[in-house]
């Protein structure tokens, strides 16, 4: 049994998130049981507005949840000129939880070793490598992302119209070697959702967290410039979306 596990841990104060942005994340983790008590939990916080809404929602909820849980935090900094996540160094432990910040030079290994691959799946992959080595060392066995419903929908649509495959980012797995459980709270709450509240609750968002990706057209930017074209004329687009995706992005789903 983890210390302090019979008692909720004690933080500065968080922003509060508001009713409905709470219930589509109390919602994905009831739905697909991701938080278990005594789970000691790692976030990836990138410093984007969606990493940052997950934070303070995380932290209410271990707040007010039955289920007792421990919150940790990992950033990764890929050690780019254009993106500089170190003013979260003084942000996360004002919150008071333990914050790991590894720093690796991501863009100019892709460099050397990419093969045939995008930047931004290569970096995806390196950035996952990294946190699951830090939870590992660090004694976490849940790893919590910050992807959201607009993500799923843009996987899912990038898997179809390129690979034929009906697929898209799970809502919690288990990885491969057994040890650590993935959960993504964020998979029923819409972009526009956690950008309100980074807004509102003037969260210090880090611009540009993705920096390749802002320094030339991706794929994945057509795609959601065609699903916002598509929810003009269709305002139930991501409700009909999600329930398509349901039975993908469970545990069970299609690998």
């Amino acid at each position: 049994m983890h210390k302090e596990q019979d008692k909720p841990q004690k933080h500065a104060r968080y922003a509060m998130p508001d009713k409905k942005l709470l219930r589509t994340v109390g919602n994905a983790i009831a739905d697909f049981d991701m938080i278990r008590a005594g789970d000691r939990v790692l976030l990836g916080l990138s410093g984007g507005k969606d990493s940052l809404s997950l934070l303070h929602i995380l932290l209410h909820l271990q707040a007010v949840a039955p289920i007792r849980f421990e919150l940790g935090v990992v950033t990764v900094d890929p050690m780019s000129d254009s993106f500089d996540p170190s003013p979260l160094k003084d942000y996360v432990p004002a919150l008071g939880l333990d914050y790991f910040f590894e720093s690796q030079p991501i863009m100019e290994l892709g460099k050397e070793h990419m093969q045939g691959d995008s930047y931004c799946s290569w970096c995806a992959r390196m950035k996952r490598g990294i946190m699951y080595t830090t939870a590992r060392r660090e004694g976490y066995n849940v790893l919590a992302l910050a992807q959201h419903l607009d993500d799923l929908a843009e996987s899912f649509l990038m898997s179809a119209f390129n690979t034929g495959q009906l697929r898209s980012m799970k809502a919690h797995y288990t990885i491969a070697e057994g040890d650590i459980r993935v959960i993504r709270p964020l998979v029923y709450t819409r972009e526009p959702m956690t950008a309100a509240f980074a807004q509102e609750a003037g969260l210090p968002v880090i611009a540009e967290n993705c920096p390749a990706c802002f320094s030339m057209p991706t794929q994945r930017q057509h795609i959601k410039e065609l699903l916002r074209a598509e929810e003009q004329h269709n305002t139930g687009l991501y409700s009909s979306i999600l329930t398509a995706i349901k039975p993908l992005i469970s545990e069970n789903g299609p690998k």
